[in-house]
């Protein structure tokens, strides 16, 4: 009896446990298949045609604002959208370090590779933290309103000197350390935009004095290009100094125009990184007694392959990005016409190289001729058509090969990446393009000039001569400036590697650490080096390299 009894009790349980299972397993079905009809009900909104009402409008009425709560609720978001595409744009152009630490770590030696990354990476925290003590406000102080950004006036002091009647602004003199009336969000984010602009100038000659450049030389220099030898002449052509005056106060077009950056950011790099290179001379083997080249290869071409694609990626952010407004719809034309000059400048480098100049193709020269037409469209990209974009693409490709060599071979000035014939021949050659081929479909009003910016062959001869004017002023400010920081370095810590430590390599003796573990580098076959004579006073085939000699 009891076993009988408990047995249907078990029973009993089983077939309630199972009810209530089969139960649930079909309100869980039945919920899955109406949970599109109860999502309906709520109204989605599969396209987003509906999503956003008076309701989110910010209003004391809320679901009622008035007319003006409406107005201030645009206005607002056109800012909003104004500083996203701003901040994100700077994000792309930040990414662009990782590039430029790629391509020249890749066209130069695997003996100095920690080097090489460890300049491209450092210049990035040092170059920042100059621009933010006093880069920013020298160059930007006196601006005026930032009108993409909300059109706060706070940055309204620029020291001038009178000259022939007219005002001559020289540098900023707010925006401090952003403290004070400058903790602002649109200061923020121009600063943000800018400061990245200012690195990528700084990180330039690091590729031009690769291979025997002083870490603690480097390390000084960079503290100098963000607080001064950036700012000075960025301030005279973005910042509201002489430069950008030219047009109001002389009538030469619309003064010194340069959209993105060909004569800001690259020519100074460029000319920054000539007077580096010239003064610290040569590797050590480039040159022959007789002034012949040795060729000193890149150790890694894909390396280089690849930051090559990462900076022309990063490039829109640089071009279109420097509307500050991402309602400025003028942002298709600048993105389309950037990739226009960049390929153009690609194909053109490779066709010279491969009919012209070595009858091969050369890697190296590719990627360093898309990157000379992105260099020189930077300047006109929202002023010209797609035609001359791709003209001054095709010209710059050429321009590049021929610049690298006459640098390397008739001035004998050893650029390892060839940073001067990409940036420095370049950037000159896209601010005096926009002087020939703007074409007036903008720019109205640019730099205080009424009408929009027409170049030589459209019209303005004088907008050509406002951008030789600002080419020159670059040659003559930056150079010597440049001239005085090396002077400067020089007397206190010196500029260049020892000649055993850059023989061997740079990496250990500098950096402390070895770029590559694991891997048996033959040091010295990478220094093309003179013959030590044999006993017999000719060249033995087990000759050793006479240090001694080269490195007198």
């Amino acid at each position: 009896m009891p076993n009988f009894v408990t047995g249907m009790k078990i029973k009993g349980g089983k077939v309630m446990l199972k009810k209530i299972s089969s139960g649930l397993i079909l309100g869980y079905l039945l919920s899955i298949l109406l949970m599109p009809a109860i999502a309906f009900a709520a109204g989605p909104d599969p396209n987003g045609a509906n999503t956003g009402s008076a309701i989110d409008v910010p209003a004391a009425n809320v679901g009622s604002p008035t007319l003006e709560e409406v107005a201030n609720t645009a206005g607002h978001n056109r800012v909003a959208i104004n500083m996203v595409w701003t901040l994100i744009t700077g994000f792309l152009v930040m990414f662009m370090q990782a590039g430029f630490a790629m391509v020249e770590t890749g066209f130069t030696r695997a003996k100095n590779v920690a080097h090489t990354m460890a300049m491209n990476f450092m210049i990035y925290p040092i170059g920042m933290l100059g621009f933010y003590l006093c880069g920013f406000a020298l160059m930007f102080g006196g601006l005026g309103p930032i009108a993409t950004l909300g059109g706060f006036a706070g940055l309204d002091h620029e020291f001038t000197i009178n000259l022939f009647g007219k005002d001559f602004g020289l540098f900023g003199l707010k925006g401090f350390c952003l403290t004070g009336q400058h903790y602002d969000v649109a200061i923020f984010a121009l600063f943000l935009f800018q400061m990245v602009f200012m690195d990528t100038t700084a990180t330039i000659p690091t590729g031009a004095c690769a291979e025997r450049w002083k870490y603690l030389a480097f390390f000084i220099y960079g503290w100098f290009v963000g607080t001064i030898i950036y700012p000075v002449y960025g301030n005279w052509v973005w910042g509201g100094g002489w430069l950008a005056t030219l047009g109001k106060n002389f009538g030469l077009g619309h003064g010194h125009v340069d959209f993105a950056g060909s004569s800001v950011v690259h020519l100074t790099g460029g000319v920054i990184a000539f007077v580096f290179a010239w003064l610290l001379g040569p590797r050590i083997g480039k040159y022959n007694h007789d002034g012949s080249v040795n060729v000193i290869p890149g150790h890694n071409i894909p390396m280089a392959i690849i930051g090559t694609f990462i900076l022309a990626f990063g490039w829109f952010g640089f071009n279109p990005g420097s509307t500050l407004a991402g309602t400025d719809l003028r942002i298709a034309v600048v993105a389309v016409n950037t990739m226009l000059a960049s390929a153009a400048g690609a194909v053109a480098a490779t066709l010279w190289m491969w009919t012209i100049r070595s009858k091969k193709p050369d890697p190296g020269m590719m990627c360093n001729g898309l990157l000379a037409g992105l260099v020189a469209i930077t300047a006109p990209c929202a002023f010209v058509n797609s035609v001359s974009a791709c003209i001054i693409g095709l010209i710059s490709g050429v321009l590049v090969v021929e610049a690298a060599l006459f640098i390397e071979r008739v001035i004998k000035v050893d650029d390892p990446v060839g940073a001067i014939a990409v940036h420095g021949v370049n950037g000159a050659w896209g601010v005096l393009s926009l002087g020939l081929f703007a074409d007036g479909t903008y720019g109205d009003g640019w730099n205080g000039v009424s009408g929009t910016v027409k170049g030589l062959f459209y019209g303005d001869p004088s907008q050509f001569i406002a951008q030789c004017v600002g080419v020159a002023a670059n040659l003559v400010y930056v150079g010597l400036i440049s001239i005085v920081v090396f002077k400067i370095i020089e007397v206190t810590v010196g500029n260049r590697a020892d000649a055993t430590a850059e023989v061997h390599g740079l990496d250990v003796p500098e950096m402390g650490v070895p770029g590559y573990v694991g891997i048996k580098l033959d040091k010295f076959s990478e220094t093309p080096l003179p013959l030590m004579k044999g006993p017999s006073g000719g060249g033995s085939s087990s000759s050793r390299f006479n240090y001694e000699e080269v490195t007198k």
